[in-house]
């Protein structure tokens, strides 16, 4: 076997490293800010998933719009804002998800673990 030189051991420290920081960075879960659509950036507000069966994210504020996914019951999210969409047992009130994907999400299934977030 022949000695590796300390670039050569440098080299494979650093890519590692780096490998570590960038899925960290890739998994560290949803992001906390968010742009308005004007260009202005604000940060979103934490929630917890409630709903034990977990949470059915939709393209809308209504069952009426399709699925696009799911959070488990447990998860964090960041909430960007609210609406009043399609009344599921008695609450209006939907969330806008501050997760890049912008879908909403049923306020019911989402406990908010600060102040209310703006109106939409």
């Amino acid at each position: 076997m022949f000695p590796q030189s300390k670039s050569a051991i440098f080299g494979s420290f650093a890519l590692c490293l780096l490998s570590g920081v960038l899925a960290g960075a890739v998994t560290a879960g949803p992001a906390l800010a968010s742009d308005d659509g004007e260009g202005e950036t604000f940060a979103a507000h934490e929630a917890r998933v409630v709903a034990e069966e977990g949470l059915v994210l939709r393209a809308g504020p209504s069952t009426q719009y399709r699925a696009i996914g799911s959070e488990e019951y447990g998860t964090v999210v960041g909430i960007v804002c609210r609406v009043k969409g399609e009344s599921i047992e008695g609450n209006p009130v939907w969330y806008k998800l501050g997760d890049a994907s912008y879908v909403w999400s049923s306020a019911r299934d989402i406990v908010n673990d600060g102040e209310e977030p703006r109106w939409c």
